[in-house]
């Protein structure tokens, strides 16, 4: 008796783009370095990208896990329009496999009643403007495998003047990725790690591939960037390896580009590795510092200092933060030191905003539209 289950069809799909057919009669994607062979009734890796009619389709275009308005800084972004408040939203799945991921219930769903939220690409943006929110993000799980939800939604957002940020980790193909960031005003990278061992065993992935994707990002478009560092005791933590980071940052991004520190805590599929010490992220950040980042900052741990903008040259308190809550404000109006006039690289348009540390969250109705 055969047992084998029906090939999965995938209703409100839409057919979504780079992808090729093989000689055996399977289709490639090709988003991302996975290259995942499907045939018809297939999902990929990633889970939201399937195999349907021939043609690979995008499974969760228009459905969200959800939206919130969260303080900009919190993606984390500290040098793009600061204080003010962002519309942020995910869909499901992942193209990576992170043992560590810190918001898995969405990037390793696989269940759709996950996705609790419909919205248009042209809601999204409308709701974000009613709402007074300057830019929307693409953020809890990666942006990249839902591209065409993301991109139509970027475009909605240009033709009323709000920007879009991708919260991404950056495993994506070279000619995607040009259409992709092409759209995006702002994005965080969170760069894992920087050994192969760590992306292959622990998210089965490889750093080439992000390091790629940083470097084009910096030199190649208009979009804003700051990078995550995710420090994981005894995996990524090392002196060694931080020296080394930060010192390809510097030489091949630029000393601009801000670097955050974040704290680990157990999660997943790491629940026996311990959370970060705050020692380990006042290391780090003082590392990137000595090496040349002009920027660097601690994350997910209370640090007046690690939170805080400081002037590259003369040392000034530039954005005093604490938590997400803005204090004193020393730049000019171009973005410069009001001390001694040196620029302060970011996007400042106008004066900062004050949505504080508020997590507001949202739902976007039919009429919404």
């Amino acid at each position: 008796m055969n047992h084998q289950l029906p090939p999965e069809t995938f209703p409100g799909a839409v057919v979504g783009r780079y992808w090729h057919t093989l000689d055996d009669g399977r289709v490639r994607c090709d988003l991302c370095p996975r290259f995942c062979k499907l045939r018809n009734g297939q999902r990929g890796l990633c889970f939201v990208r399937a195999c349907e009619n021939d043609e690979i389709v995008l499974t969760t275009y228009g459905r969200s896990s959800g939206f919130c308005i969260d303080p900009v800084e919190k993606k984390p972004l500290n040098h793009f329009l600061p204080g003010t408040p962002i519309l942020s939203f995910g869909t499901a799945g992942c193209n990576l496999t992170c043992k560590f991921c810190q918001n898995y219930d969405i990037s390793k769903s696989r269940q759709f009643d996950t996705l609790a939220s419909q919205a248009s690409p042209e809601a999204i943006a409308r709701t974000a403007q009613d709402l007074g929110c300057r830019s929307v993000a693409f953020t809890y799980n990666d942006p990249v495998i839902f591209l065409e939800y993301a991109i139509d939604t970027a475009q909605a957002c240009r033709e009323r003047g709000i920007r879009t940020v991708a919260v991404t980790a950056g495993y994506i193909c070279p000619e995607p990725r040009v259409e992709f960031f092409r759209h995006m005003d702002a994005a965080n990278v969170d760069l894992k790690c920087f050994t192969e061992d760590f992306y292959r065993r622990l998210c089965s992935g490889h750093l080439d591939q992000v390091l790629e994707t940083l470097a084009y990002i910096k030199h190649e478009t208009q979009t804003w960037l700051e990078i995550t560092n995710l420090l994981i005791p005894g995996e990524n933590d090392s002196e060694g390896e931080l020296r080394e980071m930060t010192q390809w940052v510097v030489e091949k991004l630029g000393p601009d580009v801000p670097m955050h520190f974040s704290a680990f805590h157990p999660d997943w599929k790491m629940m026996n590795i311990p959370a970060t010490p705050k020692a380990t992220l006042a290391r780090a950040r003082r590392t990137a510092i000595n090496n040349g980042v002009r920027y660097a900052y601690t994350g997910n741990v209370h640090d007046a200092e690690g939170d805080t903008t400081f002037c590259h040259q003369c040392g000034e308190a530039l954005i005093v933060r604490d938590w997400y809550e803005l204090g004193a404000w020393n730049l000019t109006g171009d973005g410069a030191c009001a001390k001694c006039g040196a620029a302060c690289a970011g996007v400042f348009d106008g004066p900062p905003g004050d949505w504080g540390r508020k997590r507001q969250p949202v739902r976007i109705t039919a009429a919404t539209v």
